[in-house]
């Protein structure tokens, strides 16, 4: 199978030998699973992928969906493409069985997702989105919801949204105006406009179940007085067959740089009188709830962006490889044949980056994934407790850094391939389109960072920031003694010191001027990113010596690349964010004191 997805040999490295998920069949969930079934697995999604959904990524970028006669339409290929994810069980990988789902370990389920982003990630969110609203129904939805909205959606027949943004208020959902009246029968009655609603209509599924943010007549003010609520296209009758439409409106579509295959929708609420929606749990709690959705969908954006970096990158390396252009510099004969790119130190470059960031990011979003199924099943409630923080702790990091900086990688991939690389003939310039969307999907920069630093650092009084770098430290210790490892320990060792010396100046200031304190909060994320995905590619080197030395799976010269790759990011990469440490450390007030008119 041809395919320039992913490198298979390094999939299989970070899933079993530096993360070791083999030991989640000890699990009694995974118990009837093995290293052979997560294999099959994995070997479908990528054929899947490959086959069916890479074709079309190019088309629906072309021929995005239209609105025509009061519907959408879309490209058969997307539907075909969905309809194979549902016949395959892939829509629903983490599922029970009893639901029809694989019931496989939250680290295999989200490489088989990500596979599929790296196919075609505008036809994967449709699929996305609706596990993501199907699972926050099953945590916190009423048996009779699971059984109405949720089920249909694990079988593929509805799909799903989540409808937050308003036109007026953007990011800030305190100031929402979406109301949602008591009709007396236990439902509500929802009017409000929402926009950037991706997948919020089409004709691919029977039904689209949005999940819909609002706020009841005696709600308090702020994000206080949000409750969530089911609003589907089609009303649901009790015995699961469609009722009569939904006063749900399209209000039109939005045509993005990006995702062109997703639809981007404007959504009326209520022009008719009011849409029938049901509450999900307590009334008041649905940013919390909504939350449930929200993170999932913050490691989806960042498994996506990794994805898109990865078969940028793929691309750009084939392509140096092919590509002749130039002669060494101490040939002086310009007669003697032309060298592959590769060759080239300044391309080496670009591609030791973008292996960098992409196999780095790879690494982050799974070791995140593996906490997935550590907070529900470790052996005691101090290891789910721990796993459950630690995840909280890096879910901004997991969204945020890959979003940045594997769309590096694919603004790099362009540059290997040179003015090729600025056309639509080849496809790494898409790519690039794509991943420029994640910086914005589920919360800008700017939001995460106050997120990690003005509440996940200190939550728990800095207990799961301490477990971190407890994590951490472990392994510089493990590594002290590998002499091949020692450059990489003193990188990272001391990038940790200053990360945590700039962190206890800030979590001080933050009490007192927590304006000043969160002025620079993206600087800090990137700090910390850095930080983390160095801890990674130190995992990485320490599993890649451990395979040198016992004679691993894979090619020497692959274990290798990692060793190297290491080094490059802890020598070439890590110091560039910190480099402005001090910056932060002095809570620097410059953004604050900068006047609107000197602008």
């Amino acid at each position: 199978m041809s395919q320039k997805i992913i490198n298979t040999d390094d999939l299989a490295f970070l899933l079993y030998e530096m993360l070791d998920i083999e030991r989640f069949t000890q699990f009694p969930r995974y118990a009837d699973h093995s290293r052979d079934t997560f294999d099959a697995a994995i070997e479908l999604a990528l054929k899947v992928g490959a086959e069916t959904f890479a074709p079309h990524n190019h088309l629906c970028d072309a021929d995005e969906p239209r609105f025509e006669n009061g519907k959408v339409v879309i490209r058969k290929e997307v539907s075909e493409a969905l309809a194979v994810l549902r016949e395959t069980g892939l829509m629903a990988a983490s599922q029970d069985y009893e639901r029809g789902g694989m019931q496989l370990p939250a680290a295999v389920a989200q490489t088989c997702i990500g596979l599929i982003k790296g196919a075609n990630v505008s036809t994967q969110a449709y699929a996305g989105l609706t596990i993501a609203a199907c699972n926050l129904i099953m945590a916190h939805g009423s048996d009779e919801y699971k059984q109405r909205f949720a089920e249909p959606m694990m079988a593929g027949r509805f799909f799903g949204t989540m409808c937050l943004t308003e036109p007026h208020a953007g990011s800030s959902l305190a100031d929402i105006k979406s109301r949602a009246v008591p009709a007396g029968d236990g439902s509500y009655r929802i009017s409000g406009n929402k926009i950037f609603i991706s997948a919020g209509d089409h004709e691919l599924s029977e039904n689209i179940v949005h999940l819909v943010l609002a706020k009841l007549p005696d709600a308090p003010p702020g994000v206080k007085g949000i409750s969530l609520f089911i609003v589907p296209k089609f009303l649901v009758n009790e015995d699961g067959s469609l009722g009569e439409r939904n006063d749900v409106q399209l209000a039109g579509l939005i045509h993005k740089m990006g995702y062109r295959g997703t639809t981007s929708t404007m959504l009326n609420f209520g022009e008719k009188g009011g849409a029938v929606g049901y509450l999900v749990g307590e009334a008041h709690q649905g940013l919390a709830q909504m939350f449930h959705m929200m993170n999932e969908a913050r490691i989806g954006v960042g498994l996506g962006s990794v994805m898109l970096g990865y078969t940028g990158y793929l691309h750009a390396l084939e392509y140096a490889r092919e590509r002749r252009q130039g002669r060494p510099l101490k040939e002086r004969n310009p007669e003697s044949p032309m060298i592959p790119l590769i060759e080239h130190a300044d391309v080496r470059r670009m591609l030791l980056t973008q292996k960098a960031f992409v196999e780095g990011g790879l690494s982050l979003c799974l070791f995140a994934s593996t906490l997935v199924d550590e907070k529900k099943h470790a052996q005691s409630a101090q290891e789910r407790d721990d796993a459950a923080g630690l995840l909280d702790l890096l879910t901004p990091i997991v969204k945020s850094w890959p979003s940045q900086f594997c769309l590096e990688a694919n603004s790099l991939a362009i540059q290997v391939h040179g003015g090729y690389g600025y056309t639509r003939e080849y496809p790494v310039e898409q790519f690039y389109r794509d991943n420029r969307l994640n910086p914005i999907h589920e919360g800008a920069h700017g939001i995460q960072g106050q997120d990690l630093l003005g509440r996940k650092v200190s939550m728990k009084d800095g207990q799961y920031y301490q477990g971190l770098l407890k994590r951490i430290r472990q392994t510089l210790a493990d590594c002290a003694g590998e002499a091949e490892l020692k450059t990489s320990c003193g990188l990272l060792g001391a990038a940790l010191e200053t990360l945590t010396g700039v962190t206890d100046a800030l979590q001080s200031m933050r009490k007192e001027d927590p304006e000043r304190a969160l002025a620079n909060a993206y600087l800090y994320m990137e700090c910390f990113g850095h930080v983390v995905v160095g801890w990674m590619w130190l995992r990485q080197a320490q599993a890649a010596l451990r395979g040198l030395k016992q004679g691993g799976e894979r090619p020497q010269a692959f274990y290798q690349g990692k060793l190297n790759t290491c080094e490059y990011f802890l020598r070439y990469e890590l110091p560039k964010p910190l480099a402005l440490a001090e910056v932060l450390r002095n809570a620097d007030r410059t953004t604050l004191d900068m006047p609107e008119e000197c602008f």
